[in-house]
C-alpha cells in the first residue's frame, strides 16, 4: 500500500519523514535542505527518504508530489536499501536516464500497482552504480553502514565493525575506503554527528545529556569536537537552526537572488540589501544554508540558464540575459558548474 499526495510544502517548515517515502519535487525554484545538507540539483531526481529523515523547502513555490510507503517488509530487502540508507547524500534516481520511472512519475495519481516504481528504481539505481561497485561489493558496504546506524551510540570502533562483516573474502576497511572515499571511522564519525544535530535542532535536551546519548564520557569534548566540524557551538546551532521560531532569514536572502541574479553578483550588493557588513552575511549565510553567498549565486545563475535552455533560448540570448560579456564565457561558465555543456544538457534532456 501507498498513499499518494501533492501538495505545496510550507516554506522553512520541517517535515519529519513517518514512512519510506519517495519525494518528486514538480515545480519551483530554490534549494531543499534534507538532514541538514542544502540540495540545488534536485531537477529531474526522484528522492527516496528513510524512515527518521526530514526535509525542508527554503522556497515558496515548491511543488511536490509525496509517495509514502506503508509495506515494511519491502524495506528489508538488500536490492531495495541502496534507494533509502543514504551513504554520503541524498538517495536519487536521475530522471533523465530513467524512462521507465518517469512513465511512473508522469501523473499526479499513480495506479495501484505504482509499488513497482521501488523495483524499477532500484534496478535504475545500480544502473547509475554511483561508486562504480559490484552487487556483492554494495552489499559489504550496506551492511557495514546497517550496523553503523545500529551501533553508533556505543563507541564501535571501525576495527570492531570491520571484524563483524569481514567474513565474505573482503576487506571492508579497504573496500569501503576505495568505493565511497571515507573511512569506516568517518562514517561512525558522520552518523553521530547527524544525530546530535537532530538532538541538538529538535529536542529540549541540554547539551549534556545529548553528549552522554552519543556515547561521549565528557560533554566538553563532545563541545569541542562539535564546534571543529561544524564551526559553531551546540548552542549555537540550536539557535541558528530556528526549529520552532521559523527564522524568515534564507527566505529573504533567496528572494533577494531570485529578484536580482540575473544583474547583480557582487556580496556588496546583497549585503547592503539585508542590511549586513559583507562578511556577517557571509557569516550568516554559511551557519544557516550551510553553503557560502557566491555558492548560492553561482547556483541561481545555473538554474536560470537550466530553465531558459529547456525553453529553447539560444546560448548568445541566454549569455546576454544572465549578464556574461560573451556566449562563450557564459559556456565555460556552465560547463564548470554542471560538468557538461549547454548543449549536452539540452540533448541529455530530449533524448531521455
Amino acid at each position: 500500500m501507498q498513499k499518494v499526495k501533492k501538495f505545496s510544502p510550507e516554506i522553512n517548515k520541517v517535515y519529519f519523514i513517518e514512512n519510506y517515502t519517495l519525494i518528486h519535487i514538480i515545480s519551483g525554484k530554490g534549494s531543499i535542505q534534507v538532514d541538514f545538507k542544502n540540495y540545488f540539483d534536485w531537477q529531474e531526481k526522484a528522492i527516496f527518504l528513510e524512515v527518521g529523515q526530514y526535509i525542508k523547502f527554503l522556497s515558496d513555490d515548491f511543488i511536490v508530489r509525496k509517495i509514502e510507503f506503508s509495506n515494511e517488509k519491502k524495506f528489508y530487502d538488500n536490492d531495495v536499501r541502496v534507494l533509502f540508507k543514504h551513504l554520503i547524500s541524498l538517495g536519487y534516481i536521475n530522471l533523465l536516464e530513467c524512462e521507465e520511472c518517469n512513465t511512473f512519475l508522469s501523473e499526479t495519481a499513480l495506479t495501484t500497482n505504482s509499488a513497482d516504481i521501488i523495483d524499477v528504481s532500484s534496478k535504475q539505481w545500480y544502473w547509475q552504480n554511483p561508486f562504480k561497485a559490484n552487487k556483492k561489493e554494495y552489499q559489504v558496504i550496506f551492511d557495514a553502514k546497517d550496523i553503523i546506524d545500529k551501533e553508533y551510540s556505543n563507541n564501535l570502533k571501525s576495527i570492531d565493525l570491520v571484524n563483524l562483516i569481514n567474513d565474505r573474502d573482503y576487506n571492508a576497511q579497504a573496500l569501503i575506503k576505495n568505493k565511497i572515499g571515507l573511512s569506516v571511522k568517518n562514517l561512525i564519525t558522520s552518523k553521530k554527528l547527524q544525530e546530535s544535530q537532530k538532538q541538538i535542532a529538535f529536542s529540549d535536551k541540554s547539551i549534556q545529556e545529548i553528549a552522554y546519548d552519543l556515547g561521549y564520557k565528557d560533554d566538553a569534548y563532545f563541545n569541542r569536537v562539535f564546534k571543529k566540524t561544524k564551526g559553531q557551538t551546540p548552542k549555537e546551532f540550536r539557535k541558528n537552526f530556528d526549529f520552532k521560531d521559523r527564522d524568515l532569514f534564507s527566505q529573504d536572502i533567496l528572494e533577494l537572488l531570485q529578484q536580482y541574479h540575473t544583474k547583480e553578483r557582487s556580496l556588496q550588493f546583497y549585503a547592503d540589501k539585508m542590511n549586513l557588513s559583507i562578511k556577517a552575511l557571509s557569516n550568516k549565510v554559511s551557519a544557516k544554508m550551510n553553503i557560502s553567498l557566491g555558492q548560492l549565486i553561482r547556483l541561481e545563475l545555473i538554474n536560470s540558464a537550466k530553465l531558459m535552455i529547456l525553453e529553447g533560448q539560444s546560448v548568445a540570448s541566454i549569455s546576454r540575459q544572465l549578464g556574461f560579456e560573451e556566449p562563450n564565457h557564459f559556456s565555460r561558465f556552465f560547463k564548470h558548474y554542471s560538468k557538461i555543456t549547454p548543449t549536452e544538457f539540452k540533448l541529455k534532456k530530449y533524448n531521455s
